[in-house]
């Protein structure tokens, strides 16, 4: 089977998903780590996902999921890399919803918003957004799509 190298096909992945599960501190030291997981899974597998917003989104979930629930249980965090883009979750123990991601902008003041952009810029940046209960309480997760190679920059 050939396969010719300027046809539509920019960028292609295989078609299984890459996965990464890593269990996090419960502390404010979970988020940059986070963030360098995400960079370093969307790098090395030059993955056409935004890696800048990947781990800002990152970032503010993880920050959420330590700031607003307690214990010592460690929070998880999920990157799937699949060809139309990724999705990153962050799984804690509290059941309660982070609020509500897919609501419209406005309404009233969202508790979890303390400084004013975690759920907003989540909401605002990924292609979609929601949460979801697990066995253990939840899991909050965003997806980006694939940036066209051409529209990538060349950093």
């Amino acid at each position: 089977m050939s396969c010719s190298m300027n046809g539509p096909a920019v960028y292609e992945l295989s078609s299984a998903p890459a996965s990464w599960r890593i269990a996090l501190p419960h502390t404010a030291a979970a988020v940059p780590v986070a963030r360098a997981l995400v960079r370093t899974a969307l790098a090395e597998l030059k993955h056409g996902a935004d890696c800048d917003t990947a781990e800002l989104l990152t970032a503010e979930l993880v920050a959420n999921a330590v700031e607003h629930t307690t214990g010592e249980t460690p929070i998880e965090l999920v990157v799937e890399l699949m060809p139309s883009g990724c999705q990153v979750e962050v799984h804690d123990t509290d059941p309660a919803p982070p609020g509500d991601l897919t609501r419209p902008a406005g309404g009233p003041p969202d508790p979890w918003q303390e400084h004013g952009r975690g759920l907003l810029l989540i909401r605002a940046l990924s292609s979609s957004c929601g949460h979801r209960p697990t066995e253990s309480g939840k899991a909050v997760w965003f997806r980006l799509p694939v940036v066209p190679a051409q529209r990538r920059s060349s950093a």
